[in-house]
């Protein structure tokens, strides 16, 4: 399967649950385990489990096999592993906190439709 379908699939599911701020890393140069980190911001438990959700469904009617999901039990923040990619799901404080676009700075960003590309 193509790369940049599935970050496309991935993009859609979440602006598709309206989760906010979209950014997509491309972190090849940085790491061999995956290709691209995508981080979105959900207002709520109950949205970043739908957010969750949603990526899961739309990746696998692509094809895509989904290795893992965590953080479905708090919610605060959900990772769905897509494999080449790692979807951080997190509600604005933590996203805050953890600042993961500063921590994969070196990672060119690669807009999704909605994303503005820019770091929190």
């Amino acid at each position: 399967m193509r790369l940049d379908k599935l970050v496309k699939t991935t993009v859609d599911a979440l602006e598709d649950i309206k989760g906010r701020d979209i950014v997509v890393l491309d972190v090849r140069r940085i790491t061999a385990l995956f290709d691209k980190v995508i981080v979105v911001s959900g207002d709520s438990v109950r949205q970043n489990k739908a957010l969750a959700n949603n990526v899961q469904e739309k990746a696998k009617a692509l094809g895509a096999t989904v290795h893992g999901v965590e953080g479905t039990d708090s919610g605060e923040w959900v990772l769905v592993d897509l494999g080449s990619i790692v979807v951080h799901i997190m509600q604005p404080a933590i996203r805050l906190h953890y600042n993961l676009e500063e921590l994969w700075g070196a990672a060119a960003v690669v807009p999704g439709k909605r994303a503005a590309g820019r770091a929190r």
